[in-house]
């Protein structure tokens, strides 16, 4: 065998960078994953963050929040008893973060139990982002919740 010389390191080194960058390309595609932008609307969107702080800082600010609980039904959400605006809607966004054709967003009435049911239906197996807001009192609210849907 000949003798080992930097000519011929550098040579080895080079091929395995290559090698790693080539296995990097082929193993590691990054088609797999949807990569959406969370709303089509993200400019427009930003521009009013600062309500959706105050909002959330509102809802942090509560004694009692909504909670949210996963039956076979469905997603069930539920506000404390004290809540008792009759007239009052509640608005979800329910945000799947890799399809945003699963997206569901609607507005509700709460039922006597002062809930509601998303119903499993309209849910597949994944990650969602659960964003309630209603308004009590002239004041907005906001919650989110990170929904793993089994």
């Amino acid at each position: 065998m000949k003798n080992f010389s930097w000519g011929h390191g550098v040579f080895i080194a080079l091929f395995a960078f290559i090698a790693f960058i080539l296995s990097m390309l082929f193993l590691f595609p990054n088609g797999q994953k949807n990569s959406e932008m969370v709303t089509d609307n993200y400019y427009e969107e930003e521009l009013k963050y600062q309500d959706v702080i105050d909002a959330k800082k509102r809802a942090d600010d509560l004694q009692e929040k909504p909670v949210y609980s996963q039956e076979k039904s469905g997603i069930k959400i539920t506000f404390p008893k004290d809540y008792n605006n009759g007239n009052a809607t509640v608005k979800f966004v329910l945000n799947r973060t890799d399809d945003q054709n699963l997206d569901i967003k609607k507005s509700v009435q709460l039922d006597a139990t002062q809930s509601f049911i998303i119903p499993a239906q309209v849910l597949k197996a994944g990650n969602y982002t659960l964003r309630l807001m209603w308004t009590r009192d002239k004041a907005d609210y906001r919650m989110d919740y990170d929904v793993i849907w089994k």
